[in-house]
């Protein structure tokens, strides 16, 4: 353990990635808002089976544009900020040349596939008609090039020290827009097809806000161009990064997946809401990472490590502080909160019990993941999330169809825990950054003897029930209101607000 006294130049990058984190935050909790509204929307309007067959294509769809854009966005954070730092930005144009171009190529001829293969539709959504699968996800697949070369523009901006666009674009401006579209869907003719429509048409609009954004930027940001191709380098980064880019985003929804082919889409559809939910508890640890990744990665490119691990682990304590409680207070009653989406929904309440303790060990290790890939160690990240997926899916397959939502819950969880443990480990042992420090051991206690005793009590007295819900989030607050107070110092509460109010720091590295 150790804990280091920020200096005066630690504040710029301190100030960067809280302004940009808050953002991200803000950003996160409107598309959890907002993703909630549309879970609420879809499965009141064609059912928990209904809403299985949706978010069905909605997880393939996600995989597939999160695997084709080949890694080249996490690319683009790491060496836009880097050239940034060390050229000025003179050779980002043949980087965008470099990735982009690929994405595109490889997800156009995985649209073409899904476009002609009716047979995989129906294997997929086995609940539904052979016309209205084939359809579905045909549908999808028109949507897949442009959503995919949206995401890669996207990782370039975050190179250039904005999470501005990111967060107006994924988290604000189309989780907003699928709502506004699905509610008059839901109202005037629902279905299936329809809500898979309203799901996917800010796509349109997402891709054209991301390709101005990223003009905007490159505008701010000039220098004479320097042609020399950095094609092998970045490619060396970003393969291992496309695989597993791959494996993080089926782990989120392939739980969905096992229960359409090997449980029913009312488990499915229970199983989204679930996920939507824990998905939450990581909003603030999300928001950071894409504020402290080109920060980090800057700062490791100008030789500047002591800065970078402070950075990581303030960032690290501030996660914890804020997260843990709502993980603690969800997992304590998990059936009341479940059924806000509808009858039958708090079936699920161990599973989210389960995942609540899972990603707090997520959230509990920081952005390790992040300092891995912004230290360039991409295949460390590969080996990491590969060893993470097959822990899932092995452990699915064996449980799912004994064990339905609660045995997707439990192969999610072990593949969460499989992946952060191995990711600190390396991070502590191999790079040498340190995570746990006196800040974080007050955060940790907040989280869970504060708040956790708290929750434990109403929990006993008051049971899982609105009332006791509602009282275990009141008394909760208020204690750990109290307790951020009363050891300010230690938590770094001045620092974290005084980070905040430095407005004279640039916006970009």
């Amino acid at each position: 353990m150790t804990a280091e006294a920020p200096t005066a130049a630690d504040r710029p990058g301190v100030a960067r990635t809280v302004r940009g984190g808050w953002l991200g935050f803000a950003g996160s909790g409107v598309n959890a808002v907002f993703g909630f509204a549309l879970v609420a929307v879809v499965t009141h309007a064609v059912g928990a089976r209904g809403a299985g067959a949706v978010f069905t294509g909605v997880a393939v769809f996600t995989i597939l544009s999160n695997a084709f854009k080949l890694g080249a966005d996490t690319g683009l954070v790491r060496f836009v900020s880097r050239d940034l730092e060390t050229t000025g930005g003179s050779r980002i144009p043949a980087l965008l040349r470099t990735a982009v171009v690929p994405g595109l190529v490889a997800s156009t001829a995985a649209a073409a596939v899904l476009l002609f293969s009716p047979a995989l539709a129906t294997e997929l959504l086995p609940d539904l008609g052979r016309g209205e699968a084939v359809a579905v996800m045909r549908l999808f697949a028109l949507f897949l090039p442009v959503t995919t070369v949206s995401l890669v523009l996207l990782g370039a901006t975050r190179g250039y020290g904005t999470v501005l666009p990111f967060v107006g674009v994924e988290q604000i401006g189309k989780p907003v827009l699928r709502v506004l579209i699905a509610l008059p869907v839901a109202l005037l003719a629902p279905g299936v097809l329809a809500l898979s429509a309203a799901w996917l048409v800010p796509s349109l609009a997402g891709a054209v806000a991301a390709w101005l954004a990223l003009r905007r930027s490159r505008a701010e940001h000039t220098a004479p161009r320097d042609p020399t191709s950095q094609a092998r380098e970045f490619w060396t980064f970003a393969g291992p990064r496309a695989v597993s880019s791959v494996f993080d985003i089926t782990a989120v929804w392939v739980g969905v997946i096992l229960l359409s082919l090997l449980g029913t889409a009312t488990e499915a559809g229970i199983y989204t809401a679930i996920g939507r939910l824990v998905t939450a508890g990581t909003l603030l640890q999300l928001a950071i990472r894409l504020a402290v990744a080109p920060q980090i990665s800057r700062l490791l490119a100008g030789g500047n490590e002591a800065q970078a691990h402070h950075l990581h682990r303030l960032s690290t304590r501030w996660i914890v502080l804020f997260s843990w409680p709502l993980f603690v207070l969800l997992a304590a009653f998990p059936g009341t909160v479940l059924s806000v989406f509808g009858p039958g929904f708090d079936d699920g309440s161990a599973a989210l019990a389960v995942l609540c303790a899972a990603c707090a060990v997520n959230v509990g290790v920081g952005n390790a993941q992040t300092v891995i890939l912004m230290a360039g160690r991409s295949s460390w990240n590969l080996a990491v999330a590969g060893a993470a997926f097959v822990v899932q899916l092995g452990s699915g397959v064996l449980l799912v169809p004994r064990y339905g939502v609660l045995g997707a819950a439990v192969s999610w969880g072990l593949a969460i825990v499989v992946d952060n443990v191995s990711s600190a480990l390396l991070v502590r042992h191999r790079l040498g950054f340190t995570t746990v420090d006196r800040g974080y051991l007050y955060a940790a206690g907040l989280g869970l003897v504060v708040v956790g005793s708290v929750a434990a009590l109403v929990r006993t007295f008051a049971g899982d029930t609105v009332p006791g819900t509602l009282l275990g989030f009141v008394l909760t607050i208020g204690a750990f209101a109290f307790g951020v107070w009363r050891y300010r110092v230690p938590l770094g509460v001045g620092e974290f607000f005084g980070a905040l109010r430095n407005r004279n720091t640039r916006n970009s590295p």
